[in-house]
């Protein structure tokens, strides 16, 4: 029988591992569920009232699906409502913008899809608002 993995870990290593796999940006929060060679998974978090900046990626596309609460959309210059259980696309070389109007905070799962999946394949947009 094997051990789990984490039972011979030293605090600090699982320490370093958490920080790595877990952001605060002041609009929410954003976890690394999984991550592959060409895909990574993630957990994303945004307060009432908050939001993500505007963006976009020249090497991935993104899936959301809303696990609770309400997202408001702006892909490509389309506004849509999205709620639990639903989901949507957005394709590589699209400016996108998810909000939360609402008073819970929104939770999604994110599946990135791409040949480079780096931080620094975000471009980001002057803000609106």
């Amino acid at each position: 029988m094997s051990e789990s993995t984490n039972s011979t870990k030293p605090v600090e290593v699982l320490k370093q591992e958490t920080s790595a796999t877990r952001r605060t940006p002041p609009w929410g929060q954003v976890i690394v569920l999984e991550k592959g060679e060409r895909y990574k998974i993630n957990r994303i978090e945004v307060k009432p009232g908050q939001h993500i900046s505007t963006q976009m990626h020249y090497h991935r596309s993104e899936h959301w699906i809303v696990v609770s609460g309400t997202a408001k959309l702006i892909i490509d210059g389309k506004e849509t409502l999205l709620h639990q259980k639903q989901s949507t696309y957005v394709p590589m070389n699209t400016p996108h913008r998810v909000e939360n109007p609402g008073v819970i905070p929104l939770v999604m799962i994110e599946v990135q899809n791409g040949e480079y999946l780096g931080d620094d394949d975000i471009i980001r947009f002057p803000e609106d608002s």
